[in-house]
């Protein structure tokens, strides 16, 4: 426990502390942004027959270039029992089911209709099949759709609901309790005494949950008290799956959170990790709650958030693939070699190129508004020239 975690393994270790919660049945409606518990099968051909793409004239291919004699008209969602035979035509709009006899629709731009005779105008349709849907082009009955562990977004619901899907089972939203610790800290607008800082890390991983499918309470803080904090850690693991410390994750006198957290009754799994910045962090567990441990510099708490928190808030509510995707860009400007730790550098994306911002600083937080991408430069990596290709995590 007292070396450095390479990061994969560090992700891993806390990911197998816990199984992901138990699902959920909610209506599918509701589902934005949540994991998919088990998959979706479609229940249904979509189309379920073939359909018109366009407002115009059902007829039949055979009989071009007409004239042909208008019997009836088929509107959407209608039924017709009208049949087209030879050398008719059923005017049609778009979504309305194709009538028997009919195998293509000629639109409506290139006819001319004068009572119930039609005669072609303009180029026509071309070839049979034109301007229709075919039944089940979309999707037939028994396709799954959507893969367990899938998350939901807007285009996903619309396909689920077409398919037939009324309620779905879901990953559990996991409830996550926020703590920071440290006597310097106050609360966001309040006057400062000499020597304390606005308490920005709570809202700051606040709002990194907020687009991610948990519960997050509201922010609690503690002072530099050992038992303090293991008195609300005991608490807080009553209510919650997941406890967040910030700050006092590091060796200095002042840095509780390990000492509390086995004063509280829990473990420790791991602590220190082999990456700049966020090396302090800490995975442990206290009854049935997890702790994750984050280090308190602005920066370092970003970054371990994402490559942490985030993804284990993802693995808990069900997610298939929780951990950061990694991308591939051009460098904008050259990078120094690594060294004994893997870096994630604050960075910008300029027209496709990731440049590494000027300041690495942990402690800074204007770095956090200009930067769209953490850049990945490995351990002991070899110096790179601008145009090399580099991996990164986007954070936009």
């Amino acid at each position: 426990m007292s070396g450095l975690l390479p990061v994969e393994e560090a992700q891993a270790r806390l990911l197998a502390l816990r199984a992901p919660l138990a699902p959920e049945n909610i209506s599918v409606s509701e589902s934005l942004g949540r994991y998919l518990s088990q998959d979706i099968i479609a229940l249904r051909d979509q189309p379920a027959a073939a359909l018109s793409a366009m407002d115009g004239y059902a007829i039949r291919f055979a009989d071009m270039p007409g004239p042909w004699t208008i019997v009836g008209e088929v509107a959407a969602g209608a039924l017709t029992q009208r049949v087209a035979g030879a050398g008719e035509a059923i005017r049609i709009f778009t979504g309305a089911m194709l009538p028997d006899g009919a195998d293509t629709v000629i639109l409506q731009e290139d006819v001319t209709a004068d009572g119930t005779k039609l005669s072609l105008t303009g180029d026509g349709p071309g070839a049979p099949g034109r301007h229709i849907r075919d039944r089940a082009g979309d999707f037939a009955h028994g396709t799954r759709l959507l893969a367990a562990g899938t998350r939901l977004t807007a285009g996903a619901i619309a396909a689920a609901i077409m398919a037939g899907a009324g309620q779905i089972a879901v990953g559990s939203r996991p409830r996550i309790a926020i703590l920071t610790t440290g006597d310097e800290l106050v609360p966001p607008g309040r006057p400062l005494a000499p020597g304390q800082i606005p308490n920005s890390n709570a809202p700051m991983l606040a709002a990194m949950l907020a687009a991610e499918p948990a519960q997050v309470s509201l922010p609690l803080h503690i002072g530099d008290d050992r038992m303090s904090i293991a008195k609300a850690i005991k608490e807080l693991a009553r209510h919650h799956d997941v406890i967040v410390t910030v700050g006092g994750a590091s060796v200095g006198d002042h840095d509780h959170v390990r000492g509390a957290l086995g004063d509280a009754g829990g473990r420790i799994d791991f602590w220190k990790v082999a990456m700049r910045p966020g090396k302090p962090l800490i995975a442990g567990a206290v009854d049935d709650a997890l702790l994750l441990g984050l280090p308190g510099n602005p920066g370092s708490a970003f970054v371990a958030a994402t490559l942490f928190l985030r993804p284990l808030v993802r693995y808990l509510a069900g997610a298939r693939n929780p951990l950061p995707v990694i991308r591939r860009a051009p460098l904008a400007a050259p990078l120094a070699a690594g060294g004994s730790r893997r870096d994630y550098l604050r960075a910008r994306l300029e027209a496709g190129m990731l440049r590494p911002l000027d300041s690495q600083d942990s402690g800074q937080t204007i770095s956090l508004i200009e930067a769209d991408a953490l850049l990945i430069r490995e351990i002991g990596a070899p110096a790179r020239d601008a145009a090399d290709i580099a991996e990164y995590i986007d954070v936009a």
